[in-house]
C-alpha cells in the first residue's frame, strides 16, 4: 500500500471503504495507537496530542463497530490520581472514585451519544436525557454522613484509597455538618470538588509573598495545598469552596436521576452548580457547553470544561464502566492555552525503555496560570517539522534553539511546541542534529523498522539495554512505583542512590529484596549512610518485606514489558490467575500452532502487539534468568476472584450471533461482571459458547472442540436472569 493511500484513509468514509482497505487502516491505526499509549503510560512523553489521540482511537473504534471481524481493542490505561501519601490516614472508598474520559470536539461528543444509543440498543428516536455541568478544576472530596452526620471526609486518592481529611473538610463553610431534610438516607457518600475563588486564590498568594513563602502556581494546587494540611487551623484560614455533583455509597436514592439527585444535594444543605442542565440532544448539549464557555471568565474560579452524564440512573447502571472510566459520562475539555516564549535549549531524556524524548527548555512563560519551563518535543521528527507518516507539519517548519516559539498546553497535559515564529528567528540558528548516541552510556541508539506498518519508528532508542544506567534505573523506579509494587520510602531519589552505592548496590529488581541481609553483612550499615537513620533504614526494610507478596497484576505491570500497562496487566492477570501460567504461556506461545498460542490470541482486548511483546520478553534468556533470581525473593499473588459465587466464574465464555435482549457489549460487561473471562474466539479452552440467531463458524468450532452451546434464554437462566 503506497503512502498516499496511507494517508487518505482518514479522509475516507468508513462506508466506502472495502474490507481490504479498512484491515489496512485498522493495522495502521491500532499500531499508533498503542505506541502512543506507550510513550504516554509508559514513557511519560506523549507523542501526539489529546485531540489526535481521541480521533485516532475514535475512528479505531468506528472501523471495529463496521467491520466486526476487525475488533481488537487497544490497551488503554486511565490513571486515577495517585497513592495517598503517608501523611494522613487511609479511607478505603466503599465505591471507587473513578476518572472519565475526555471529548476534545463537537463530533466526538456526537460519537460519545452515539455510543450511548448504540450500547444500550436504542434508536435515537427512543431519547435519552443527559446532564451537562462545569467541570470544577479542584480537589475531588467524598463525605461520608451517617443519619445526616458528617463522619469522614477522603480525598480521591488513587481511586480506591484515599486520605483522611476529615477534621480539614469540616472548617469548610460550604460543607454541612449535619444534612436537613426528610429524604436524607442513613448512609449518604456525597462527592463533590474542593475548590478556591481567583480573587481567594489571590489574597492567599499575597500573604505568602509577604511571609516570604512560595506562591502556589495555580488556585488548584491551592486549594488541593490547603485541604491537606495537617494543622487544621491553616485549613479554616483559607476560603476554601465545595461544589457538590456525585455520590458513593448511598443504598437509598432521592431521586431516579442525575439531576434529581443533584437537586436533593441542594436541599440537603449543599451548594450546586447553578449551571448545571438537564439536555434532550447533542445541539442541546453543545449549546450549553458554548454558554458555559462564554462565562468560563467570569465566573470567579477555574473549569476545565464541561461534564456530561447520562440522566437515568437505571441506563447509567446498565451502561457500566470500561476500565476506570464510565460508559455514561465524558469530559468535554476546552480548548488548549496558548502561550509565546524562547526556546533555550533541547535536552535528551533516556526513558526505561530506551526512548530518547527531546525536552524544549524554554524561558519561563505563564499558560493558564502555571509558570512553564519545559515542554516536550515528541521526537526527531517532529523537530524536522514532519508527523508520524512523515508529513509536513507547521509548513515544514523546524524546530531550533533560539527560535520564538508558541507553547501549547492541551487540557492541562504536558506542554508542547506548536509553532515557530521564522520572523524572529536568530540570523545565525542551525538545524538541530538529533544525537545518534545514547547521551547516558554511549551505546548506539536507533530507529527500529516496525515490521507491521513497514515504517521506521518515530522514537529513537538506546541500544544498551540493562548496561544503560539510564535505563536501569528508570526500569527499577518504574518497578517500585506506585502502580507497580508501590514500595514506601523507595522513591526515584532512594534508587538513584542504590544504584550507585558501591556497597549496597541495585541493579536490578532482586536486588531490593536482599537488601537487610546484605546489610547485616556488611560493616557500614545502611542507617549511618546520609540521607538515613536507624529509624528510616528500619521502616525501609520493613516497606521491601511487606511487598514480598504482591498482587499479580501489579507484579505483571511492574516488569515493564512493552506495550503491556495497567489494564492490560489486570486482564492478563485474571485470565491465567498465576505468574506460573503467564510464563508459561508466554514460553510455548512461541510456537503459533500450540494451544496457547490461541488461547492468547483469543483474549478479549488482547492484540497482537501484546501477543508478540509477551513472547518476546519470556523468550530472552536474561529476561528469564533475573525472574528466576527475582520469584526466587517474591511470590505474586493471584488477584481476588470477581463474583466468585457464580456460575460463570473463572470460565471462559465467548458470544455469537445475534443477541435479542441485550447488546453484544452489554453481554460482554456482564460477563465480565459474574467473573468470566470473554474470549473472541473458540479454542479448547473454551468453557461455553453463547449462540444467537445467525451463529456461524464459532458453532463448528464449538463442536469440534466439544464446547457447551446454549442460546441467550440459556444464558440469562444460566446466571439467575
Amino acid at each position: 500500500m503506497s503512502d498516499a493511500e496511507d494517508s487518505a484513509h482518514s479522509e475516507t468514509p468508513i462506508a466506502a471503504l472495502t474490507p481490504r482497505k479498512a484491515k489496512a487502516e485498522h493495522k495502521l491505526l491500532a499500531a499508533e495507537v498503542q505506541a502512543a499509549n506507550d510513550a504516554y503510560f509508559q514513557d511519560d512523553q506523549p507523542i501526539m496530542d489529546d485531540a489526535a489521540y481521541d480521533a485516532k482511537r475514535r475512528r479505531l473504534v468506528a472501523l471495529e463497530e463496521a467491520f466486526p471481524a476487525l475488533k481488537q481493542e487497544s490497551d488503554v490505561s486511565a490513571k486515577v490520581g495517585a497513592k495517598p501519601s503517608g501523611k494522613f490516614a487511609k479511607i478505603r472508598h466503599r465505591v471507587p472514585m473513578l476518572s472519565l474520559d475526555n471529548a476534545f470536539s463537537d463530533e466526538a461528543v456526537g460519537e460519545f451519544v452515539g455510543r450511548v444509543y448504540r450500547f444500550l440498543g436504542r434508536k435515537e428516536e427512543d431519547g435519552i436525557a443527559f446532564t451537562a455541568e462545569p467541570k470544577i478544576d479542584g480537589l475531588s472530596l467524598s463525605l461520608r454522613y451517617e443519619k445526616g452526620e458528617l463522619v469522614a471526609a477522603a480525598t480521591r486518592g488513587d481511586g480506591e484509597e484515599g486520605e483522611d481529611v476529615t477534621l480539614n473538610a469540616r472548617t469548610i463553610s460550604e460543607i454541612p455538618g449535619t444534612l436537613a431534610g426528610p429524604d436524607v438516607p442513613d448512609i449518604a457518600e456525597v462527592r463533590g470538588e474542593v475548590y478556591l475563588g481567583h480573587a481567594d486564590f489571590a489574597g492567599i498568594n499575597e500573604r505568602q509573598r509577604e511571609k516570604g513563602l512560595p506562591e502556589f502556581a495555580n488556585p488548584r494546587n491551592a486549594a488541593a495545598g490547603s485541604l491537606r494540611q495537617l494543622d487544621v487551623s491553616v485549613t479554616a484560614a483559607r476560603p476554601l469552596r465545595f461544589f457538590a455533583y456525585a455520590w458513593g455509597e448511598m443504598p437509598v436514592l432521592p431521586a431516579p436521576t442525575q439531576f434529581g439527585v443533584v437537586e436533593a444535594f441542594r436541599r440537603w444543605g449543599f451548594r450546586t452548580n447553578p449551571l448545571m442542565k438537564r439536555c434532550e440532544s447533542v445541539a442541546e448539549l453543545i449549546a450549553q457547553y458554548r454558554l458555559i464557555e462564554s462565562q468560563r471568565a467570569t465566573l470567579g474560579y477555574d473549569i476545565d470544561g464541561v461534564v456530561y452524564k447520562v440522566d437515568d440512573l437505571a441506563l447509567q447502571a446498565r451502561l457500566g464502566f470500561v476500565s476506570r472510566a464510565p460508559r455514561w459520562a465524558i469530559a468535554h475539555k476546552f480548548p488548549a492555552e496558548l502561550a509565546t516564549t524562547v526556546l533555550e535549549a533541547i535536552d535528551i531524556q533516556v526513558g526505561r525503555t530506551g526512548a530518547l524524548s527531546p525536552v524544549a527548555r524554554l524561558k519561563p512563560v505563564t499558560v493558564g496560570g502555571v509558570v512553564v519551563t519545559n515542554a516536550t518535543l515528541h521526537n526527531e521528527d517532529y523537530i524536522r517539522g514532519f508527523d508520524s507518516k512523515g508529513l509536513p507539519i507547521r509548513d515544514g517548519t523546524d524546530i531550533r534553539i533560539g527560535d520564538t516559539v508558541t507553547v501549547k498546553r492541551a487540557g492541562d497535559v504536558i506542554p508542547r511546541v506548536e509553532a515557530v515564529d521564522l520572523a524572529k528567528r536568530p540570523a545565525d540558528s542551525k538545524p538541530y542534529e538529533f544525537p545518534t548516541l545514547c547521551p547516558a552510556c554511549g551505546s548506539h541508539a536507533t530507529r527500529e523498522l516496525n515490521p507491521r506498518t513497514g515504517k521506521e519508528d518515530a522514537i529513537r532508542r538506546c541500544t544498551g539495554g540493562l548496561i544503560c544506567p539510564a535505563q536501569a534505573v528508570e526500569r527499577l523506579k518504574h518497578f517500585v512505583s506506585r502502580d507497580a509494587l508501590d514500595i514506601d520510602g523507595l522513591g526515584d531519589k532512594q534508587i538513584e542512590f542504590f544504584h550507585s552505592d558501591p556497597e549496597l548496590p541495585v541493579r536490578e529488581p532482586a536486588d531490593i529484596f536482599t537488601l537487610a541481609a546484605r546489610d547485616a553483612a556488611n560493616l557500614k550499615k545502611l542507617k549511618d549512610k546520609e540521607g538515613f537513620g536507624a529509624v528510616s533504614a528500619k521502616k525501609l526494610f520493613d516497606a521491601i518485606e511487606d511487598r514480598r507478596t504482591p498482587p499479580l497484576n501489579r507484579f505483571i505491570f511492574g516488569l515493564g514489558i512493552r506495550h503491556i500497562g495497567e489494564t492490560t496487566a489486570r486482564l492478563l492477570a485474571r485470565h491465567y490467575g498465576s505468574f506460573e501460567a503467564l510464563r508459561a504461556a508466554g514460553i510455548a506461545a512461541a510456537d503459533e500452532a500450540s494451544p496457547e498460542r490461541q488461547e492468547l490470541d483469543a483474549i478479549d482486548s488482547v492484540g497482537p502487539t501484546v501477543v508478540e511483546a509477551l513472547i518476546e520478553f519470556f523468550g530472552e534468556p536474561h529476561n528469564e534468568e533475573l525472574l528466576d533470581r527475582l520469584l526466587a525473593q517474591v511470590s505474586p499473588q493471584p488477584l481476588e476472584a470477581v463474583a466468585s459465587a457464580s456460575p460463570v466464574a473463572g470460565k471462559i465464555v465467548v458470544f455469537t450471533g445475534a443477541l435479542e435482549r441485550m447488546t453484544r457489549d452489554e453481554a460482554k460487561a456482564m460477563a465480565e461482571r459474574l467473573g468470566a473471562k470473554v474470549a473472541g474466539s473458540v479454542s479448547s479452552k473454551t468453557n461455553l459458547l453463547v449462540a444467537g440467531p445467525g451463529a456461524g463458524s464459532k458453532l463448528k468450532d464449538a463442536a469440534k472442540h466439544g464446547v457447551e452451546v446454549i442460546d441467550e434464554a440459556g444464558w440469562f437462566d444460566l446466571v439467575g436472569g
